[in-house]
């Protein structure tokens, strides 16, 4: 028995009247009743006891009544949630990010899409670095990535929610530890510990920049796999790194000393990033939310 059906019968079982029914159901009697007869020669039984003068249910038909009922229930439940996903009220987003680094932006974006539409699900995953975070994006595993590139591919869109100063990281015992501020000339023949490049990595990017205005190749003695432990090798003395100014802020590591460098590098933005022919209801909503966040000074 399918909606269309179920609907019918309910309506000659709620009212006892074919007459009734049909104009509840804002059709003409005879069709409701060929109808009703096609159930039960489908089903192989009789659901309702016809006389010239009443319609009663049969034991068959009564035990049918809730089942009926039910499923009517459920065609109407999934037609709501179908509107509702639709009109990106509720269904699911796959969001990746750096790590401890954007961890305030994160969190602004999901209390503030919790707010807007809170029967959306956030599926977080962290530890998605520049790189392996937009080949995630582009290949489909995720919906949408929270991360920093100086380059974007073609196909893919962003919005701008944070923006972050450049910073090296030294240890407090380091010998710069008290300047006010790095020159590329300071740092020229410095050992570095850099995170994994390639993609548009804006560390990358940068760290070429710096070392072009300072005439030097950078002399890179580890490469970590997150800015958590860049910064532990960095404490360790082992050598000097270029961070974010949101490391500082997110990754509490009180012996190192964050210093700018002058002059600036420029500053660094952060993105929500997505696929542009992907475009779907609930991430409509996300990047809607996103837009609110980039505009708001406390983030």
């Amino acid at each position: 028995m399918d909606v269309h059906r179920a609907k019918a019968f309910l309506a000659v079982a709620e009212e006892l009247h074919f007459g009734r029914a049909a104009q509840r159901l804002h059709m003409a009697q005879p069709p409701l009743s060929r109808m009703i007869r096609a159930i039960e020669d489908d089903l192989g039984v009789e659901l309702f006891d016809r006389t010239p003068r009443r319609v009663t249910l049969t034991r068959v038909g009564e035990a049918l009544v809730e089942p009926a009922r039910e499923l009517v229930m459920q065609s109407e439940r999934i037609t709501q949630l179908a509107r509702r996903v639709q009109r990106g009220e509720t269904g699911r987003v796959r969001l990746g990010f750096a790590g401890a680094s954007v961890n305030a932006v994160v969190s602004a974006l999901t209390h503030s899409i919790r707010r807007a539409r809170p029967d959306l699900a956030i599926e977080l995953s962290g530890s998605m670095l520049s790189h392996p975070g937009m080949d995630m994006l582009t290949s489909g595993a995720l919906d949408a990535v929270v991360g920093r590139w100086d380059t974007l591919p073609r196909d893919i869109d962003s919005v701008v929610v944070a923006r972050e100063e450049l910073l090296v990281a030294v240890a407090a015992d380091h010998p710069l530890s008290h300047a006010k501020a790095v020159t590329a000339a300071d740092v020229a023949n410095e050992p570095w510990i850099v995170l994994p490049g390639g993609g548009g990595a804006t560390l990358s990017t940068r760290l070429n920049q710096l070392a072009r205005r300072g005439s030097f190749i950078p002399r890179v003695v580890e490469t970590a796999a997150d800015s958590a432990t860049q910064l532990l090798l960095v404490d360790a003395g082992a050598a000097i790194g270029l961070t974010f100014s949101g490391v500082r802020e997110n990754i509490p590591i009180h012996s190192v000393v964050f210093l700018p460098i002058a002059p600036s590098l420029g500053s660094v933005e952060v993105r929500l990033a997505w696929r542009r022919a992907d475009v779907q209801p609930a991430l409509a909503a996300l990047i809607d939310v996103a837009r609110t966040v980039a505009d708001d000074p406390a983030v």
